[in-house]
């Protein structure tokens, strides 16, 4: 049964879908969106369609396959890389046996599930459309899994509906420019209210030394009263690991990875330091390679070291901890929050993990340990997603019967964009990211092309870039920006240099693309161009 704004929202796509293709659903946290997609699938599958439902993660399925064999039984299927080759392979099948009475009617899977042999394809649903996991960074094909569901679905005359509590700005532009369609639902299930949001001081309680370890006496309070109470809490620390980095007080030295341009990580657990991009890993020197000291401080902070510090302060709680790191093997990450979900967990520390689609009765609180990571990282996306972020990481508190807290931890509570997640801003954050997108040329105002350009050798590939940088260059004119290094230079003993390419939407892009792609093969029939690997990414994430 549905609740009157979820009923009145369900009426609206059905109505909106007899005009426009595509719908931008843009539900609050907690609003019952799963409901309305479980009554269009059923309708849906009562005129003999198929439904492809698509998560960004897969971590996301386990709640959502009990959610969806509830109401459909064993017409659900699940399709993502966690599950063997022969599995999927079975899917595979399922789907192409045409004289089949046992297909599935619905596909629950994550990005690679829009290449699957759809006979009768009704509708696609893309829930929390926002998020950059659906783009497919390595290897290629280097796709957007909502755009591809976009144009699967006009290929087979399906709909797309895309649902979010945090629109992505291209995807809110596109339904104020008519191209899509626009449902809001802007009422939590229930009438409940939209959480309680608390900025506090990093700064000021350092500056005081009131911080207990890494926790504010704001946050301290918050928790040991949720405890007390027999509620449960959500702490969210965007790093994993004990510390990003270990460092010599004496000279400054800093373990690196010997193949990537980045600090190692330390993690307790292993006693070791690793790098979270080639997996290379070493143990904890005893003292310095520069100068001997064997004095070595751990730097900043993960959910590892968050985990420790929690069970000395709270040395009553129960606590789980959700990261890469603890969920690697198939089941892991379902039984962290089945216990979380029986109640077996009083205090769940996570990535951003814990930020989506889930849902617990009774968590009262969410606390934010640092705010600051998110909204200073040098890409232009940077404040659309820390808004997205947090106002998703924050709508996992008070899901039922109380208003839920968040207590965000930033060294700048007055920053504008922490100032529109505790308003629950969004058209705010909207019109102020798109003048600023607008000004400066970024999407969606104008098509991006990130060209990366690698080799083992530095000079060689210093020499190639900027040949093909000059090149583009004299095609493409001042929409060229390059060729220069990105943040991280060196992955996997590959230096790399990046070219940006920015074009007009009004510009002809097939033509356009046929330009980029000679000049690509004309590079590499130069001597300078031969050994260099070219990766072109269209609309970068």
């Amino acid at each position: 049964m549905l609740f009157r704004s979820q009923e009145n929202a369900f009426n609206d796509i059905k109505t909106v879908f007899q005009q426009k293709d595509t719908i931008l659903l843009h539900g609050v946290n907690s609003s019952g969106k799963t409901e309305i997609y479980a009554h269009l699938i059923r309708e849906m599958i009562n005129h003999g369609k198929q439904v492809l439902y698509l998560l960004p993660e897969i971590a996301l399925t386990s709640q959502m396959i009990h959610r969806l064999e509830k109401y459909f039984g064993a017409r659900v299927g699940v399709y993502h890389s966690k599950y063997s080759d022969a599995e999927r392979v079975e899917i595979w099948k399922n789907l192409s046996n045409h004289s089949s009475n046992d297909s599935y009617n619905i596909i629950l899977g994550v990005r690679s599930s829009v290449f699957l042999p759809f006979r009768n394809l009704g509708l696609i649903i893309v829930d929390e459309e926002n998020e950059p996991s659906y783009k497919q960074q390595d290897p290629a094909p280097r796709y957007h899994a909502r755009d591809a569901a976009i144009y699967l679905a006009r290929l087979v005359h399906a709909k797309t509906l895309l649902g979010t509590a945090t629109p992505s700005l291209e995807s809110y532009y596109n339904a104020q420019q008519g191209k899509y369609g626009l449902v809001s639902l802007k009422e939590r299930f229930g009438d409940l209210k939209m959480p309680d949001f608390v900025l506090v001081n990093t700064r000021e309680a350092y500056r005081k030394r009131k911080m207990a370890a890494h926790f504010t006496p704001e946050l301290f309070k918050e928790v040991t009263e949720a405890l007390e109470e027999q509620e449960q809490v959500i702490l969210f620390q965007n790093r994993r690991g004990f510390s990003p980095y270990v460092q010599c007080t004496e000279c400054g030295w800093i373990p690196r990875c010997k193949h990537c341009d980045v600090n190692l990580t330390y993690h307790k657990y292993s006693r070791g330091l690793t790098c979270h991009y080639c997996g290379y890993s070493e143990s904890l020197p005893g003292s310095c390679s520069e100068c001997g000291s064997s004095d070595l401080k751990t730097k900043g902070f993960g959910t590892e070291q968050i985990e420790e510090e929690t069970a000395i302060l709270f040395p009553e709680a129960r606590i789980g901890r959700l990261d890469y790191d603890t969920t690697r093997s198939k089941k892991s990450y379902q039984n962290i929050l089945g216990d979380f979900e029986d109640h077996k967990i009083d205090i769940l520390i996570g990535t951003q993990m814990i930020s989506r689609g889930l849902d617990f009765d009774h968590v009262r609180l969410v606390g934010v340990l640092n705010a600051d990571n998110l909204m200073f990282f040098p890409d232009f996306r940077s404040y659309e997603r820390t808004f997205q972020l947090l106002t998703q990481v924050g709508g996992r508190a008070g899901r039922r019967d109380k208003r839920g807290k968040v207590v965000i931890q930033t060294s700048d509570p007055d920053h504008p964009v922490l100032q529109w997640v505790a308003d629950g801003d969004y058209l705010k954050m909207f019109r102020e990211q798109m003048e600023e997108r607008k000004q400066f040329k970024y999407p969606p105002f104008y098509r991006m092309i990130k060209i990366t350009l690698k080799h083992r050798d530095k000079y060689a590939l210093n020499k190639g870039a900027q040949f093909f940088g000059r090149d583009l260059k004299k095609i493409f004119g001042k929409r060229v920006l390059g060729p220069q290094e990105p943040l991280i230079n060196r992955v996997k003993n590959l230096y790399m240099k990046q070219v940006l390419l920015k074009l007009e939407k009004e510009i002809d892009l097939i033509y356009a693309k046929d330009l980029l792609i000679e000049s690509v093969e004309v590079f590499h029939d130069r001597e300078e161009g031969k050994s260099i690997r070219v990766v072109v990414d269209v609309d970068p994430m």
